[in-house]
């Protein structure tokens, strides 16, 4: 049974669901209107987790060798690195300058290097974005804290 459990994509998939269950505690604390947004992301990234999890061990029980953990070790690590740096430049220089330049370094790190559709999916990300949550709600995002100075 143990083995199971040791499976690359099974780990993974509980390790989101903990960590993700984890930052539900803080985001319940915010104003509700402000908590929309990340508690549904972090419930997507739980819902999306299960299935994973489920996936995985439905494969286990039919007897099929796990994957290696990656097989693009240079990609997994640039994606974490960018996840953490993105983390902070929105804390330092804002959600939509970041935003601006993760989107599009995130869609090439895995693959995408169409520079029209790259511009394009950043327009979209970004754009619905501020329609929905700027505009329409009236909910600001950081600006930084090299802005506020």
């Amino acid at each position: 049974m143990s083995n199971r459990l040791t499976r690359p994509e099974t780990l993974t998939a509980l390790g989101i669901v903990v960590v993700a269950a984890g930052f539900l505690v803080p985001a319940a604390a915010l104003r509700p209107i402000s908590a929309l947004l990340p508690v549904a992301m972090l419930i997507g990234l739980i819902v999306l987790s299960v299935v994973l999890l489920i996936s995985d061990q439905r494969k286990a029980a039919a007897g099929d060798a796990a994957q290696p953990m990656t097989k693009s070790p240079k990609r997994v690590f640039g994606a974490f690195a960018l996840i953490v740096a993105y983390a902070l430049a929105t804390d330092f220089i804002g959600f939509y300058v970041s935003t601006v330049v993760a989107v599009p370094l995130t869609a090439f790190l895995f693959g995408f290097r169409n520079p029209l559709g790259l511009a394009l999916a950043t327009v979209i990300v970004v754009g619905a974005i501020w329609l929905i949550f700027d505009f329409g709600m009236s909910q600001d995002f950081p600006g930084g804290r090299l802005w506020a100075a």
